[in-house]
């Protein structure tokens, strides 16, 4: 499974507090399930455009990773929890929604088909949500 959020926040803070964002990706795998195998890894950068610094931070996991990234000056966001283990995608939206202070988000599941001879053309979003 691959989860891909984007969102809008009202809390700048939030977008930019290292500390938080890193407890955060510390924490969050084991709460779904996942099996963390690093420390998170969470830097402060600025992009080419001085409006595009931001924050981002990873950490592994045994199933694959947890990444994000922020853009704080556009109040955005975007989170992929990518995982060859399922888990309750709907409960990662409403956690990184409440966590982030999301007021506007979109969210894509894409399913990953494992078994040998199922693999089939990805033509279409199986699933968008939206606030």
């Amino acid at each position: 499974m691959h989860l891909i959020i984007d969102g809008f926040g009202k809390n700048k803070t939030i977008l930019q507090d290292e500390s938080f964002i890193h407890d955060l990706l510390n924490a969050y795998p084991g709460k779904i399930g996942m099996t963390k195998i690093s420390d998170p890894i969470v830097f402060r950068y600025s992009g080419a455009k001085p409006e595009d610094w931001g924050i981002s931070g990873l950490v592994f996991i045994a199933e694959s990773h947890i990444s994000l990234h922020t853009f704080v000056e556009r109040d955005f966001i975007n989170i992929d929890v990518f995982s060859c283990k399922d888990f309750d995608a709907e409960r990662v939206i409403r956690d990184m929604r409440d966590n982030f202070e999301l007021t506007r988000m979109r969210s894509c599941l894409v399913r990953r088909e494992w078994e040998q001879g199922e693999l089939k053309e990805c033509r279409e979003v199986l699933e968008v949500n939206s606030i």
